[in-house]
């Protein structure tokens, strides 16, 4: 028997088997969820104003992420002294990839939403895995109904365009989206640097429509409780990753690389403070493009900040 929780079974080293998120059970029927934790791949990157191929991040981050299947034991940190996703307490599903249609962005779109609808009316966590940044859209549209949200975003990019040439709807666009919805109380945009897509009004929008924004430098000046700090505390956050707000050295498998981002620690820590000062509600993880990083690096980050910022949700519990 392979996966989780058969001590004396077979070894299921991380390249045997199939790759779904973490080596946790695949549940391909949404009507059946039954988890703390649902996984859900957007394979979506018509949405992108430069290289697009983030379409296969789901795939790379699932493949990546076997490497952190930890097998019996769960992930013993020995900084924190913790073991993080215990099997007995880490109930956690991959349900495969919303249905894409090439070319067609709002059935595509309607098409996660209805995953992430799915997840939350099991009463799970939803994690997203993009995809380009758009998905975020449909990601949001699907909180409707539920208690609000506050968004946070690390990304070197605002994506706060309202419109350009009829565009609402692509990877320049999702934080203007959520920024409308009455149900998003407000929003930290961390990471932001450099050329962005959206222009100085944008910037003062953003502001104006409860959006508190800081760069890299900026976050480094103020460390990470004094940027937590700028966080409503205990909110119900809904936490957007684009991984181009990491630094292209350790992610450089992305469609619009920045200089000057993140390294690794710094977003733990900063996903480690948001798990502990309010409640993660959903996540999504988007912009990883494989096929600019033939070592993978980008992947495996992706699959690292996942793994653990889950195993910090369901610990903080």
């Amino acid at each position: 028997m392979a996966g989780h929780g058969y001590e004396g079974g077979r070894l299921d080293l991380p390249f045997v088997g199939l790759c779904t998120f973490g080596k946790y059970p695949a549940q391909l029927d949404w009507d059946a969820i039954e988890a703390d934790v649902a996984v859900l791949g957007a394979p979506f990157d018509f949405g992108t104003q430069w290289r697009a191929g983030a379409r296969f991040g789901p795939r790379s981050v699932r493949e990546a992420s076997t490497l952190f299947s930890f097998g019996h034991a769960g992930a013993y940190d020995h900084e924190d002294d913790v073991v993080y996703l215990p099997a007995e307490a880490a109930r956690i599903v991959d349900i495969g990839d919303a249905d894409i249609v090439h070319t067609d962005t709002m059935t595509s779109h309607a098409n996660i939403e209805h995953g992430v609808r799915k997840i939350l009316a099991a009463g799970a966590l939803p994690i997203v895995i993009g995809g380009d940044h758009s998905v975020n859209i449909p990601c949001v549209n699907a909180f409707e109904g539920q208690e609000p949200i506050h968004i946070v975003q690390i990304d070197a990019h605002l994506d706060f365009v309202d419109e350009r040439h009829g565009v609402r709807y692509g990877h320049g666009n999702p934080m203007r989206r959520a920024a409308e919805k009455d149900y998003v109380t407000g929003l930290n945009q961390i990471g932001i640097r450099n050329v962005s897509s959206t222009a100085r009004d944008g910037y003062e929008d953003a502001r104006r429509m409860g959006s508190d924004i800081l760069s890299v430098r900026q976050f480094r000046k103020l460390g990470v409780d004094g940027v937590l700090d700028r966080v409503p505390e205990g909110k119900r956050y809904y936490v957007t990753i684009d991984i181009d707000g990491f630094d292209p050295s350790i992610a450089p498998g992305t469609g619009t690389p920045s200089h000057g981002g993140f390294l690794y620690y710094e977003g733990l820590e900063l996903l480690d403070g948001l798990a502990r000062r309010g409640e993660i509600v959903g996540l999504d993880l988007v912009e990883v493009a494989p096929d600019y990083d033939h070592s993978g690096t980008t992947a495996i980050l992706a699959a690292q900040l996942l793994m653990n910022t889950i195993g910090r949700i369901l610990h903080y519990r």
